[in-house]
């Protein structure tokens, strides 16, 4: 299950880093996240495994709640060196790969399927949301295999919103 949640966890992480540009040359241009602080909130919206018992379900909502909150700093460097594209081509963690069925990434919206495979195993994922230089909201879905043989499934919702300017670091 944690290299499941490891593959997941990284796919939401490339949806929000860098929904910025787009394969479409066609389309109505790229939105472009505003530099600044932000902020990301992600919600477990839904999970199961075949037999889990419900304090390993409570544990895993407990966690997305944990990683809730994260603060970034996106620098106007970064801003403009955002590619979705090249981001998406990565993959997931050290040696990871997706191969993307689906990559529509423009007008404000994002929608993108395809499998990737990390540690060992392999999901199908599906993104889909809205960017905007202020607010980004995804919501991933991961379906797999547990290393039992049953199906899991893993639904969470991503929002990053810009907060203001980029707080100042703290010296020592």
């Amino acid at each position: 299950m944690k290299k499941f949640l490891t593959v997941a966890a990284i796919g939401a992480l490339i949806a929000v880093s860098g929904c910025g540009k787009t394969d479409n040359a066609a389309s109505s241009g790229p939105v472009k996240r505003e530099a600044g602080n932000w902020k990301t909130d992600i919600k477990l919206v839904k999970f199961e495994v075949p037999g889990m018992p419900a304090e390993m379900k409570d544990g895993m909502a407990k966690m997305m709640e944990g990683a809730s909150g994260m603060d970034q700093c996106l620098t106007q460097e970064q801003v403009d060196k955002e590619d979705i594209a090249a981001e998406l081509a990565k993959g997931p963690g050290n040696g990871g790969e997706c191969k993307w069925s689906k990559k529509d990434i423009a007008g404000g919206k994002i929608d993108i399927a395809g499998t990737c495979t990390a540690n060992g195993q392999t999901v199908d994922m599906a993104m889909v949301g809205t960017m905007a230089a202020k607010k980004n909201d995804v919501t991933i879905t991961t379906k797999g295999k547990v290393p039992t043989g049953g199906d899991m499934e893993m639904v969470m919702q991503m929002t990053a919103t810009h907060t203001g300017p980029c707080k100042a670091p703290t010296t020592t």
